[in-house]
């Protein structure tokens, strides 16, 4: 669907797991038209479990997207029909398959050249992933720049899973648009539960707006 230029066409509020959820479900309502109003959560995912329900019974009378990793679990219709099995009128519930960091490597293009590493150590499928923040980690470890490497990477003895900067450099990495950036339109060849993403996104712009779709 072509990507929808000028002022956006709906607001929305949402609810993520982090500040990194957050940046990422921006980008995407940005990418389809859609402003962001207040993005709720960013606790955690027990947090945004226990606060589910309030989410969809705000979405019964105004747009909503949550956005939550699938992590460990079987598959992303299981967890949806275990957290909303009735989702509200106007409620969009996504899942990233297995975590925000696949979408992120989907963009093969993008983050290798970030990183500092070549397009082939990149993986070409994402959603299959175990552990798609550690391929990251893992790369970070590979860039040739040394700063890439002591932001992302965990010091060796600190007991820490991922470095001091990971969360600020994958932010930038999102938030500053450019060719060597994260581009959507790129990832969503690349993961299959982004493109699902973003044609959600685009069916809840499409749903608020009968008198546009109407001319």
């Amino acid at each position: 669907r072509p990507l929808i230029l000028g002022e956006p066409l709906l607001t929305a509020r949402g609810a993520v797991e982090g500040l990194l959820d957050e940046v990422v479900l921006r980008r995407l309502a940005k990418h389809v038209g859609i402003a962001m109003g207040a993005v709720f959560g960013r606790n955690g995912k027990i947090y945004l479990r226990n606060s589910i329900a309030g989410y969809n019974q705000a979405a019964r009378f105004s747009s909503w997207i949550v956005l939550v990793d699938l992590d460990d679990e079987e598959c992303a219709p299981s967890l949806c029909a275990e957290w909303l099995p009735i989702p509200a009128e106007h409620m969009c519930f996504r899942v990233a398959v297995r975590e925000i960091e696949s979408w992120l490597l989907a963009d093969r293009v993008g983050i290798a050249a970030f990183l500092g590493v070549s397009t082939s150590r990149v993986p070409s499928t994402v959603d299959g992933l175990d552990d798609p923040k550690q391929t990251l980690i893992d790369l970070a470890r590979r860039s040739r720049r040394r700063a890439i490497r002591e932001d992302m990477a965990p010091r060796p003895g600190s007991g820490l899973s991922i470095g001091p900067a990971y969360t600020s450099r994958m932010m930038e990495f999102v938030v500053v648009e450019g060719r060597n950036r994260w581009r959507p339109d790129r990832a969503a060849h690349a993961s299959p539960s982004l493109s699902r993403c973003i044609s959600a996104l685009a069916d809840l712009r499409d749903a608020a707006l009968p008198d546009a779709n109407a001319q």
